[in-house]
């Protein structure tokens, strides 16, 4: 492992990056213990608060554990997908409002994963997940319900539902499509749909799911964008419109 000191780079970040590539390419394997401070410190010939903060970076993502004691020390972690979730979700929504990406791009790149894994769904799904999906179509009829929490609800409902192909690496890659782009359409169109509407749409999915009926799913999803697109460009002519 390492770093160019000459490189205008943060030092920490650069040690960060180098035992990240050393996991990644199996030179540290899951559960071996890093180096010490000072071992790492003489290493990349930096200081110990440097390579403090590097161990922090890498801390902060799951690639490594901290244990305290004589047997104590910095370890490679496993790194689960469900760890993975957030970075991934913090990721896409920077990227979505960072680059100011229009609501028919989101909309149109959300529902083409989504439509992906309907007939994994459809073929997989398990009767905790149907579950979860009715019980957030009930969530989202009470009365008295917040936006905010029919939204999350609308999150939960497309995350079971992606979850339902029963493929770990399509919920990490579409926890950023859903957990991230869902909110930010929720937030354009909340004031424009109608709950009845959607939930009919969840409705419907739920129903075709429980028949695996992947064509069915599918063409509901169709409609669904169909629907959230037009909401949103009503909301946007509305806006462009003198009071």
């Amino acid at each position: 492992m390492k770093i160019d000191p000459q490189k205008p780079a943060d030092l920490s970040a650069q040690i960060a990056q180098a035992i990240r590539d050393a996991i990644v390419s199996g030179e540290l394997i899951v559960d071996e213990r890093l180096p010490s401070e000072t071992e790492l410190s003489d290493q990349f010939q930096v200081s110990r608060p440097t390579v403090r903060e590097a161990l922090k970076r890498l801390a902060a993502q799951s690639l490594i554990r901290t244990q305290r004691g004589a047997s104590g020390g910095a370890f490679v972690n496993r790194l689960s997908f469900q760890d993975a979730y957030s970075q991934q979700i913090t990721t896409s929504t920077l990227l979505l409002s960072m680059n100011a990406v229009t609501f028919d791009t989101a909309c149109e790149a959300r529902y083409a994963l989504e439509r992906a894994c309907a007939p994994m769904s459809a073929e997989r799904r398990t009767a905790d997940q149907l579950a979860t999906m009715r019980a957030e179509i009930f969530r989202q009829s009470q009365p008295g319900l917040t936006d905010e929490a029919f939204c999350a609800s609308d999150v939960a409902f497309h995350r079971a539902l992606v979850d339902g192909a029963g493929n770990p690496v399509l919920s990490y890659q579409l926890a950023g499509a859903v957990e991230a782009m869902q909110p930010l359409m929720n937030m354009i169109t909340f004031t424009a749909r109608s709950r009845e509407e959607i939930i009919l749409f969840h409705e419907k999915i739920a129903d075709a799911l429980e028949a695996r009926d992947a064509e069915t799913v599918d063409s509901t999803l169709v409609d669904l964008e169909s629907y959230t697109r037009l909401l949103a460009h009503d909301v946007a002519e509305r806006r462009r419109k003198p009071a």
